[in-house]
């Protein structure tokens, strides 16, 4: 089954950029797009309020006039427009479902604060069971200029970060691009230390090589199967949100990962992801994992 990418808009200045960046990924992958406006029908309350059907023609019209300007910049590209009724929310994850990934516009605050993450944008990335780009309104082409990376974070074992390492490379091989690949480390508390994590630490040489040698396991099947990507392998210590933002400057795109089980209290972006987002200056993929 072949994915189509998928954008959502509202006719906001983010969502047309967030649109945008669909596109031109779209086009690298060979992939249709789908653009889909959620919206909710605004009763008679309201002065000069019109039916369900005129409201919805509206919202089609705006639709399709945010597609327009695509299908000039990008004749080829397979194009369909979805306007959907209900809940934000429900709308966006659904549609996510069905497709390769799910892009979304964020305003930026400031130099300090990369994304302002409403409640919509960061409920859909928190439910949302495939990968979503957060754009900002101020996203430009050149942003992907050749020698930027794709920058992506690594942890655990080789299985836990799979799919995000996938989604990266993937990215990377589409765009021509290289992909950087951190692993951030802290020093473990006293408690966590035991005879068997002492042996492997030993056999490993310290702390350090022992990260090092772990990213080198997690990257080495991609190496494999993209043998085209340039890759850096990055392991510094620090926290993971830190590590991440500070080789950001050459980053065209972060990739980090989001644990997609549910807890108790509700679903969870986590918190590197919610460090990313809120300080990134690129767009930031955030990709769900088991």
């Amino acid at each position: 089954m072949t994915r189509p990418i998928t954008a959502g808009v509202d006719g906001t200045e983010e969502s047309l950029a967030a649109l945008d960046w669909a596109a031109r990924e779209a086009v690298r992958r060979g992939l249709a797009l789908r653009v889909v406006q959620a919206w909710r029908f605004q009763p008679y309350d309201a002065i000069d309020a019109a039916d369900r059907e005129t409201q919805a023609g509206w919202v089609r019209d705006a639709a399709e006039e945010a597609v327009k300007a695509v299908t000039a910049r990008h004749p080829g590209l397979d194009v369909g427009t979805e306007v959907l009724e209900g809940e934000t929310v429900d709308t966006l994850v659904a549609a996510a479902a069905e497709a390769e990934m799910l892009v979304l516009g964020s305003r930026g605050y400031g130099p300090v604060v990369g994304f302002l993450l409403g409640s919509v944008g960061r409920q859909v990335l928190a439910e949302s069971a495939r990968p979503v780009v957060l754009v900002r309104a101020d996203d430009q082409p050149t942003g992907e200029a050749a020698g930027r990376e794709i920058v992506v974070g690594q942890h655990g074992e080789a299985q836990d970060s799979a799919e995000v390492l996938r989604f990266a490379f993937e990215t990377a091989a589409a765009r021509g691009a290289g992909v950087r690949v951190v692993r951030a480390w802290t020093l473990p508390p006293v408690f966590a230390y035991s005879p068997a994590s002492m042996n492997l630490l030993d056999e490993a040489g310290g702390l350090e090589p022992y990260e090092s040698k772990a990213l080198e396991a997690a990257v080495a099947p991609w190496r494999e199967r993209f043998p085209e990507v340039p890759v850096v392998e990055h392991v510094e210590m620090g926290s993971a949100a830190q590590v991440l933002l500070s080789v950001a400057v050459r980053a065209q795109l972060m990739v980090v990962g989001r644990r997609a089980h549910r807890r108790a209290v509700g679903a969870r972006i986590g918190s590197v992801a919610h460090g990313v987002l809120h300080h990134a200056n690129c767009p930031v993929a955030v990709v769900p994992h088991s």
